[in-house]
């Protein structure tokens, strides 16, 4: 099992910056992926940032140059960071820390509400 702390979330206008963060406990020797997923009202859930275990990135084209995602390894934590600078309107969402574990099982955060306002 792996347990999952959001924080970060907040109001903030247009051109602004927040930091996600997503703390994972349990049994984070497994963790293959981690990423951070967008849910506005209305539509689906999509994939923003993820990180590969070794470190590789990969980005939604709308937040490409915007958005910096990062992760910091510790004994028995693996903190996860969405850097958000720039935002728009257009980027507020619920936003869900996603980690996969080796076998392709996933388990989703709480979820934090990021507002922009115009």
């Amino acid at each position: 099992q792996v347990q999952l702390v959001e924080s970060g979330g907040g109001l903030v206008q247009a051109g602004g910056s927040l930091r996600l963060s997503c703390a994972a406990s349990g049994s984070i020797f497994s963790i293959s992926r981690m990423g951070w997923y967008r849910q506005a009202p209305g539509k689906q859930r999509e994939l923003v940032a993820g990180i590969a275990s070794g470190g590789t990135t990969t980005y939604a084209d709308s937040v490409k140059g915007r958005f910096t995602i990062s992760r910091d390894n510790a004994k028995n934590t693996v903190t996860m960071y969405l850097q958000m600078n720039s935002l728009k309107p257009e980027d507020t969402a619920v936003y869900y820390c996603n980690v996969i574990r080796i076998g392709e099982i996933r388990y989703w955060g709480q979820g934090t509400q990021v507002t922009v306002s115009s």
